[in-house]
């Protein structure tokens, strides 16, 4: 199963706001989904984003691919430099 993190459109006509969410790649862009990690409202000045970096990090851990955008805001919120796992260095 190929799995994807992606944006589900939420909101009104005209009025976007996204979900970050972890899907199969077969499913359709607002259907079924496996786990929701985050949420991006590019209407808000700045703009919102929230990741929970924890289940983002374990989903690319266990081989999920994220969409352009999507790899553009975990670029720009810092995802791929957090440490992955509790280490904790002395």
């Amino acid at each position: 199963m190929a799995v994807k993190i992606r944006l589900r459109r939420m909101g009104a006509k005209k009025n976007p706001f996204y979900r970050i969410i972890v899907a199969d790649s077969r499913s359709p862009r607002d259907g079924r989904f496996i786990e929701e990690i985050g949420y991006y409202n590019p209407l808000t000045e700045p703009k919102t984003v929230k990741i929970d970096d924890e289940k983002a990090n374990k989903w690319l851990q266990d081989g999920a691919k994220p969409t352009d955008t999507v790899d553009r805001l975990f670029r720009d919120n810092g995802i791929y430099d957090k440490p992955e796992g509790n280490d904790v260095e002395e």
